[in-house]
C-alpha cells in the first residue's frame, strides 16, 4: 500500500495536482492509495515556521480530494479535540511520533472508529509499540498501523533500523516504513530541519525488502519551494520510478515468503 502526498496542504491547487498526479501512478501499478497531508504541523523547529493555511480550509480541500478522486486520506491530529474534527474528513488518524504516548490522544483517537496509524516515537524501541497499540485497542479500535520513520541518538540524525519492521508486525498489526522523515536531519539546518533526500530510494527498498505492509512518502511537485520539509520530500516527477522499484521488489518479497 502507498500512503503519499505533501507534507501540508499549502494551497488548493498544489493538493489537488499532487493527488491526481500520485492517483494515476498507484493504479498505473496497481497499488492501493492513501492521500496524506497534514492540515496542520504543529511541530516545528522555529515558532516562526509556517504550520497552516487554516485548519478549516485545509480539511476542506482534503474533503475535496476524497470526493474527486475517490481516495482515503489520511492527516495527523494533535490534540484531543482535533480526532473528532479530523475524523469528519479523514479515514486514517495519524498520531506524530513526538505525540505516540500520550494516551488521552491515542484514545480520543480510537474512539472516533477510524483507522489509526501510529508513527513510532524517535525516542521509542519497536517493541515498545505494542503498548501503543493497546492504547488505542483499548476503545474497541482494532484498526491500528504502526510506522517506522527512524531512531535519534541526538546530534541532528535520524537512523532506521530495518528489524523494527520485523518486531513492529509481531504486534499482529501492518507495518508502514516512512521513507522521507526517516532522510531528515532533525534541526540540522539550525532554524529548521534538513535531510538527505538522496537516501529516499534506497531506504525504501530496504524496508519492502524487509517486509513492511505499506510505504509513506513525502511528495511535492518542487520540494526546494515547500513551506514545510522542504530538505526531506521526495521530488513528485520522482515517483513514478520509485513505485516502479517498490513494486518490482515487493513482488520478490511475497513469493519468497510464499
Amino acid at each position: 500500500m502507498l500512503i503519499a502526498g505533501p507534507c501540508v496542504v499549502e494551497s488548493h491547487a498544489m493538493i489537488l495536482k499532487t493527488a491526481g498526479a500520485i492517483q494515476r501512478i498507484a493504479r498505473r501499478y496497481r497499488i492501493p492509495f492513501i492521500f496524506k497531508s497534514s492540515y496542520k504541523k504543529a511541530n516545528r523547529t522555529s515558532g516562526a515556521s509556517f504550520s497552516s493555511i487554516g485548519m478549516e480550509e485545509s480539511l476542506e480541500i482534503l474533503a475535496e480530494v476524497k470526493k474527486k478522486f475517490g481516495v482515503p486520506i489520511l492527516t495527523d491530529i494533535h490534540t484531543v479535540e482535533e480526532a473528532q474534527w479530523a475524523a469528519q474528513v479523514a479515514d486514517v488518524l495519524q498520531i506524530p511520533a513526538f505525540l505516540s504516548r500520550q494516551t488521552e490522544l491515542l484514545q480520543a483517537a480510537g474512539r472516533t472508529g477510524k483507522v489509526i496509524n501510529i508513527k513510532k516515537g524517535q525516542f521509542l524501541a519497536p517493541q515498545d509499540m505494542k503498548l501503543a497499540a493497546e492504547k488505542v485497542a483499548m476503545t474497541g479500535n482494532k484498526k491500528i498501523m504502526l510506522t517506522e520513520r527512524g531512531t535519534t541518538f541526538g546530534y541532528n540524525n535520524l537512523v532506521v533500523d530495518m528489524r523494527s519492521l520485523s518486531i513492529m508486525r509481531q504486534t499482529g498489526y501492518p507495518v508502514v516504513l516512512d521513507a522521507t522523515h526517516s532522510v531528515q536531519l532533525p534541526s540540522g539546518e539550525k532554524t529548521k530541519s534538513g535531510g538527505q533526500p538522496e537516501f529516499i530510494f534506497p531506504i525504501a527498498r530496504a524496508g519492502v525488502a524487509a517486509g513492511c505492509d505499506a510505504i509513506f512518502i513525502e511528495t511535492h511537485p518542487n520540494p526546494a519551494r515547500a513551506l514545510s520539509d522542504a530538505a526531506s520530500q521526495l521530488k513528485l516527477d520522482l515517483l513514478e520510478d520509485f513505485i516502479k522499484q517498490i513494486v518490482s521488489i515487493d513482488r520478490v518479497v511475497r513469493k519468497v515468503v510464499k
